[in-house]
């Protein structure tokens, strides 16, 4: 694994450069201001809304995504994966040009063939390890961030070293870029939003309907189960020490139980899901159900919010909340 850092990259390639931000939103915006900060160029193309307005706001050139893409060197599409598609076949394909570049925060289009750019362009997968606010404020303070990187094409020969000066102008360089394929950071990013999140989150809720159909406190459970935090606590000392070295900081108690325990709870059958899931994603069943969807208007995703809305959990969480005042 490669791993690049500060001194691996040179801002200056990009003083004749100019980046277009398309996507002000959550992930464009800090980018945009990293980059800036950082003495880039920068552009914004948006549609016409409150995230157009905050860009002016903000002090960018904004344009509508077409002259965007027309005036910039280099394209930066942070847009969600179900809108790049769309925005770029009618906004942005005819208005490339040979040695341009397109910068994707996720793979996920092109990886599975829904964008195909053409092969005089740079492709290049620019993917931080952190939210959009949290990328703001480590550029801020100067604190590390890490990224992921990948190459999907090299027309110009310089296609890493473009991507690596755009690393360190977002700050990412800092706390080091993982050098990768398109192929390996959407595909285990998609595993993991199928699989370990899904599972986290069904693991709590059932917890809940067995202890509250026991008759313990929901509110109680509910503070011990994850509203103090404590549960964050534990997967950032995992972060920090090892997944099974911070069990050091419980009880020998709590210890016992949970290595006791956890083959009782989750069984090896589960990796049986989890390769299915894996296969999905592989062979492109999931991006195709996932179309689907979305022609569809999310039928299928609007039921399934409204319907976890509506679970008992949400009512406690509001409850625990104002009497204990813990929501910040």
């Amino acid at each position: 694994m490669r791993v690049y850092y500060d001194e691996d990259a040179d801002i200056s390639i990009l003083k004749n450069e100019t980046v277009a931000i398309i996507g002000y939103g959550n992930q464009g915006r800090p980018h945009a201001l990293n980059m800036r900060d950082s003495g880039v160029n920068v552009i914004v193309g948006n549609v016409k809304d409150s995230y157009y307005d905050l860009a002016v706001k903000d002090g960018f050139k904004v344009f509508p995504i077409s002259e965007a893409v027309k005036q910039a060197t280099i394209i930066d599409m942070i847009l969600p994966d179900e809108l790049q598609r769309e925005i770029y076949e009618t906004e942005v394909k005819q208005n490339l040009a040979k040695d341009k570049m397109l910068v994707f925060a996720s793979g996920y289009s092109v990886h599975f063939g829904l964008v195909v750019p053409p092969k005089d362009v740079d492709v290049v997968d620019m993917y931080p390890l952190g939210i959009g606010a949290t990328i703001r404020e480590k550029y801020v303070n100067r604190q590390p961030l890490n990224a992921y990187m990948a190459i999907g094409q090299d027309a110009t020969g310089k296609a890493k070293q473009r991507n690596l000066a755009l690393c360190k102008a977002v700050g990412t360089t800092r706390g080091g870029v993982l050098e990768t394929t398109f192929a390996n950071e959407i595909v285990i990013n998609l595993f993991l939003e199928q699989t370990v999140y899904p599972a986290i989150y069904r693991i709590l809720t059932l917890a809940f309907e067995t202890m509250t159909e026991a008759g313990y406190p929901a509110e109680l459970f509910s503070m011990e189960l994850y509203l103090t935090k404590e549960l964050a606590d534990i997967f950032v000392l995992a972060a920090d020490l090892g997944l099974f070295r911070q069990l050091k900081f419980h009880s020998t108690t709590s210890q016992y139980g949970t290595l006791t325990r956890a083959p009782r709870i989750i069984t090896d059958n589960m990796k049986e899901v989890m390769k299915k899931h894996l296969s999905e994603i592989q062979t492109g069943s999931f991006t195709k159900e996932w179309t689907r969807e979305q022609e569809t208007g999310y039928q299928n995703l609007k039921k399934l919010r409204d319907e976890w809305l509506k679970h008992p959990m949400n009512e406690v969480e509001d409850r625990v909340w104002k009497d204990l005042r813990l929501k910040p």
